[in-house]
């Protein structure tokens, strides 16, 4: 079983369940029960203890006691006594009140989303939970469904992200890259090409500004409309002011950035001299850097409530286990993702799919980027993880082309990385897609139904884009054609919602 495609199978088990029972804790953990009970069938001495062990040992404590992971279930535990502490405050409260006043139509609701989504470029975790905590109470006032803003979130997180040169994607790609050549550079030589990332971000502007809802999306979206069509919630009282909300986060922003930086060795004497801004980044830890930058602006956020005089000490940690409270479904389903991910390494889904991709790569060349976002979709849908669908297939990307001047190779290594972004935004299993349900407070298999139709419409357009790349060799030609396939989608779907 291992190095097979049973290898997969503990995945698919999981997310089939998730999706027709709409109940993933016992999914995950039924997934994650098979995958262990694959392992210590395929091995060489299969025993009800090698079970258990590999079940608790090798899966749940090893997943959770990973360095990684433990940060970043710090950093979503300070972020959330972070948000929890701004609402006491009254930030929330008075930007929603401000909100109120300034953002006027549901588009203009959607649209700041959407904006501040592209700003929060350094991390996708750090996007999620910000725009989640800011735009809620502006997308509740304008009756925007917390699907819709889970979707949105989801949008603009991971393939933002992936064509951000300074972003903890851009780190993770350089990484992955094994050979002399500069990561970040090949990195940014592949960012035309992403064109999921690039298309999912324009597909938001069109479905906002159009007004256009297809799938389930358009009934939780009526939904809301029948449900708060009769209610005017007045301004919340409050002491605070729309700069305890704002100034905390901006502060949060940069101190991220200069966590991420710091555990990159940005200021760290190298030969005599500091590292410049982008290697450190390429370098940077973004579990350690995230956790650094989340704390210390949790601290300096204290002590500017204390010295406003709108929130004592007591009040706020008082916070801290209402945070921590708020962060403990999302930290559940992180971790039984974790330990679903590691039992299909364990499985060895690598070898399997590495195998895969190297015997279409002789047959097929100029289709090979097209397959290859295909197989990084499945791939990243299976385990949740774009950063290991990198890690699998970039590698093999570079084997398959060794010349750095090959445009082709360029086009696969984007491929890889866009189909893992696809793979990675439908999968209820990916991180990503539990903190956008987390942000927006969504339920999470909800807004999976209701994003998957409008990520695969983007992934079909994507697919045809990357036929056409791996012909004309050209970042513009397929760039064009995907925009014209796109606006006649949208004008069709515009005309039959219009219909209905």
């Amino acid at each position: 079983m291992i190095g097979t495609f049973w290898s997969l199978l503990p995945a698919i088990i999981a997310i089939a369940l998730a999706l027709i029972t709409k109940e993933v804790y016992s999914s995950l953990f039924l997934g994650i029960v098979i995958g262990a009970l694959f392992f210590v069938v395929g091995s060489p001495d299969p025993s009800f203890g090698g079970f258990l062990d590999h079940l608790f040992k090798d899966g749940f404590v090893a997943s959770i006691s990973d360095a990684y992971n433990t940060g970043i279930l710090i950093f979503l535990v300070i972020l959330g006594i972070m948000v929890a502490t701004m609402n006491k405050a009254g930030g929330s409260a008075a930007f929603g009140n401000w909100a109120k006043k300034h953002i006027k139509t549901k588009v203009g609701a959607q649209v700041a989303a959407i904006c501040l989504g592209l700003l929060i470029f350094i991390d996708d975790y750090f996007n999620c939970l910000t725009v989640g905590s800011v735009m809620k109470p502006i997308t509740d006032k304008h009756k925007v469904s917390k699907e819709k803003l889970a979707y949105i979130i989801d949008s603009t997180a991971a393939p933002v992200c992936i064509i951000a040169p300074i972003s903890s994607w851009a780190a993770a790609v350089s990484g992955f890259v094994t050979e002399g050549e500069n990561g970040l550079a090949l990195f940014i030589k592949a960012i035309p090409y992403n064109y999921y990332a690039l298309f999912t971000i324009i597909a938001l502007f069109l479905l906002v500004f159009s007004k256009t809802d297809f799938g389930s999306m358009s009934k939780y979206e009526k939904a809301m409309q029948m449900m708060n069509d009769a209610d005017d919630v007045a301004d919340v009282e409050t002491k605070g002011k729309v700069i305890d909300l704002v100034l905390p986060i901006v502060v949060l922003i940069i101190f991220c950035t200069l966590g991420m930086i710091y555990s990159g060795g940005f200021f760290a004497k190298d030969s005599g001299c500091y590292l410049n801004f982008v290697d450190s980044f390429a370098s940077s830890d973004a579990s350690v850097g995230l956790v650094i930058g989340s704390f210390g602006a949790y601290v300096l956020t204290v002590i500017y409530y204390m010295c406003r005089r709108i929130i004592s000490l007591k009040d706020c940690m008082e916070c801290v286990p209402e945070g921590f409270k708020a962060m403990v479904p999302a930290i559940l389903i992180l971790s039984l993702a974790w330990t679903l991910k590691g039992m299909t390494d364990a499985l060895g889904a690598k070898t399997f799919v590495a195998g895969l991709v190297e015997g279409k790569a002789g047959v097929l060349k100029n289709f090979l980027p097209a397959i290859i976002f295909v197989i990084a979709c499945g791939l990243a849908f299976a385990t949740g993880t774009s950063w290991g669908t990198f890690g699998i297939l970039i590698p093999i990307c570079i084997a398959v082309f060794p010349s750095a001047t090959e445009e082709l190779r360029v086009i696969c290594i984007s491929a890889c990385m866009a189909g893992a972004v696809c793979g990675d935004h439908c999968s209820p299993i990916s991180d990503t897609t539990i903190m956008a349900s987390a942000g927006a407070q969504c339920n999470h298999v909800n807004h999976v139904n209701s994003q998957l139709p409008y990520a695969l419409t983007v992934a079909a357009i994507s697919f045809v884009t990357y036929i056409i790349a791996g012909f004309v060799k050209n970042p513009f030609v397929p760039f064009i054609c995907g925009l014209a396939i796109m606006a006649g989608l949208f004008i069709f779907l515009k005309k039959k919602c219009a219909d209905k």
